[in-house]
């Protein structure tokens, strides 16, 4: 895929701030994410932090002294059979991958949990799905999402 969003360029310049271990894995993460769909953008939040979104958040990347943190949003509702998250476990929404120096990234789990993460945001995020699992749990029909509540 190409993303046909342009590079944010602050994104590069919080890159180019790090080690360079620290600088490998944010491009390599930031090369996945952007490949898992043609329309991730990328931005920053909260002053400094990297964020890539469609329709949501899909993740944001956090530098720390020994690794780097690689923050799912709506990881706590994604598959994660390869067992690559490392923390959050207690959070309803964010789950966290951290990377360490030396550790080679799993590129096929984490690209399969961006590309989760986008599909539950296009499907109205996390809130919305867990409505629709609670309608569904309890017996009563699902209602699609383009319907209002009566």
């Amino acid at each position: 895929m190409t993303n046909r969003f342009p590079p944010d360029p602050r994104i590069d310049e919080f890159i180019d701030g790090l080690p360079a271990w620290q600088q490998a894995i944010c491009r390599e993460v930031r090369a996945l994410v952007n490949a898992a769909d043609d329309d991730v953008q990328e931005t920053i939040k909260r002053t400094d932090r990297p964020y890539f979104v469609l329709a949501g958040n899909i993740c944001a990347l956090q530098a720390a002294k020994d690794h780097i943190n690689v923050f799912l949003y709506d990881g706590a509702i994604v598959p994660d059979p390869e067992g690559i998250i490392t923390a959050g476990q207690a959070n309803k929404t964010a789950r966290t991958v951290a990377i360490h120096e030396g550790e080679k990234i799993n590129a096929p789990a984490l690209t399969a949990m961006f590309r989760e993460i986008i599909a539950n945001n296009r499907a109205g995020g996390w809130r919305k799905l867990k409505e629709g699992a609670v309608l569904v749990a309890i017996g009563a029909p699902a209602r699609p999402s383009s319907q209002s509540p009566r």
